[in-house]
């Protein structure tokens, strides 16, 4: 009997999986004719690129020659912390390093629509003592120390793991780093305390880059090893143990040699960078992750936080463009480093300025008190920075720009205190300055501000089980505030085929 209960738990579970029509939606067509033109096979192994810095994962699938080759490029929506690895629970960093999902680590019965598992912590992390559970790549453009992605990405993503494991790929390998490994950013960050680990990973970056292969990762002396073989005199394959002292082993000589040319390429052109005084990335603190510029394009108050986009775009740039799927209303943009925005200048974009003559498209910062109804500007900032939560930022609408008016009489110069406040309450989200710009004076006529409409904050009660195909551009029709109407498209619900 308890035979029979158990193998009928098991049909149950199997018929779940089985009908579980997020979990089986088809690789869009765009997508296969995109392996056709690249001579892959459906089924054939993938591997899987993260970075942080430019917020995009990158997906590589084996070509008919054996080699990988990269078929998309999915912009990243958000992901946690600071660059650098993970290292105890709650640290809400995103994990760096090597990593292999084998098809117990999919979920898709995931609260975030689909996920799997990045397998975090390895046994390199838990050689060092690292802590944390439950690291995914997931939907829903949320995260608390994971890589989030939008619902539409995620479902290509997994139906792309899942066709490989059908052809019989037992694990894909996942790689996450800071940023791509080159010899600018090695240079930029040089002082970076985690650069000793970053430089232990690039190492298997540039095995990658090299063979196009995915390599093989072990780990010993509490560090990685990559491509290790056993020595030509040795009866059995090496054995290691993160822990434990590096077995005998050898790497393949085709394969150090492409490594060390391409290492002293990047060697050279690192120390021509550092020699002309390339500056160094910012140390950074308190920070909260970053999200790709497409993303932060389409978000009231958007920001990419430790996120870089390609050169020559902005926010302005891409608030036109279709976002790669649905933006949660929920989702909040990366919070900005309140420690330096006092001492640091104001952006580019959208200035926030004393002035003392009438500007058509600039914002005025006043010494004048505000009308906070409860103590001085400290701890009203104090409060601020204490309210406002992650399901209410995206909804917050942009500050409505102030209408500029001649002074009746000469401007007062700002003090040091108008110019601290100016600055930080910049950047704090949802703040609105319109309601502390000085009331104009009797005397002057002034055309008065129209209403700011009231945003509409309204969320759908639910959300339909499938997704729309990203490569099919369905999921990019999908308005959300402060982004331009777009014209929807059709869905999955049309296209669904055959359950596997």
């Amino acid at each position: 009997m308890t035979a029979s209960i158990l193998l009928a738990g098991c049909d149950t579970d199997q018929v779940s999986l089985a009908t579980n029509a997020k979990a089986n939606q088809p690789v869009p067509p765009k997508l296969l004719a995109a392996m056709v033109e690249k001579d892959m096979d459906l089924q054939s192994p993938i591997l899987v690129r993260l970075f942080k810095q430019e917020a995009e994962l990158e997906v590589w699938k084996q070509a008919r020659n054996g080699q990988f080759a990269l078929l998309k490029t999915y912009p990243i929506c958000r992901w946690s912390g600071d660059l650098g690895p993970k290292v105890r629970e709650g640290d809400r960093q995103a994990p760096e390093g090597f990593y292999s999902i084998n098809p117990s680590q999919m979920n898709p019965q995931s609260a975030y629509y689909l996920s799997f598992n990045t397998g975090y912590p390895n046994a390199f992390d838990k050689a060092l003592g690292r802590t944390g559970s439950q690291l995914m790549v997931h939907g829903d453009c949320s995260s608390r120390g994971c890589y989030a992605m939008t619902d539409e990405q995620i479902a290509e993503i997994y139906s792309l793991g899942r066709e490989s494991f059908f052809g019989g790929q037992k694990a894909f390998q996942l790689q996450a780093y800071p940023f791509k490994m080159t010899p600018v950013n090695m240079a930029k960050h040089r002082n970076n305390p985690n650069m000793p680990f970053w430089k232990m990973i690039k190492e298997g970056y540039d095995h990658f880059e090299v063979t196009r292969q995915e390599p093989k990762v072990d780990f010993c002396e509490k560090k990685y090893v990559f491509d290790a073989a056993k020595p030509a005199d040795a009866k059995r394959d090496p054995v290691f143990d993160a822990s434990a002292k590096c077995p005998a082993y050898v790497i393949p000589e085709d394969v150090v040699a492409a490594v060390r040319g391409k290492q002293a390429k990047d060697e050279a052109e690192y120390a021509k960078l550092v020699a002309k005084g390339t500056p160094v990335a910012r140390m950074n603190t308190g920070i909260d992750g970053g999200m790709n510029k497409i993303f932060a394009a389409k978000i009231p108050e958007g920001s990419t936080g430790l996120s870089e986009g390609a050169e020559g775009t902005t926010l302005q740039m891409l608030a036109m463009a279709k976002a790669p799927g649905t933006i949660p209303g929920h989702v909040n943009p990366p919070k900005p480093n309140l420690d330096s925005a006092a001492s640091a200048p104001a952006p580019q974009e959208e200035p926030v300025v004393a002035v003392s003559a009438p500007a058509s498209s600039t914002r005025v910062a006043t010494a004048a008190p505000t009308n906070e109804k409860s103590g001085g500007f400290f701890s009203n900032l104090g409060r601020k920075m204490g309210m406002g939560s992650s399901d209410t930022t995206a909804t917050t609408p942009p500050p409505q720009a102030t209408a500029s008016v001649a002074p009746a009489t000469t401007t007062t110069p700002p003090t040091a205190a108008s110019r601290l406040k100016a600055a930080v309450t910049r950047f704090v989200p949802g703040h609105d300055k319109s309601k502390e710009a000085p009331k104009p004076a009797a005397t002057v006529a002034a055309k008065p501000a129209e209403p700011a409409k009231q945003p509409d904050t309204r969320l759908a009660a639910t959300r339909p089980a499938l997704k729309p195909s990203v490569s099919d551009g369905a999921s990019e029709a999908t308005q959300i505030m402060g982004a331009a109407p777009v014209v929807s498209s059709n869905s999955f619900d049309s296209r669904f085929g055959a359950v596997k």
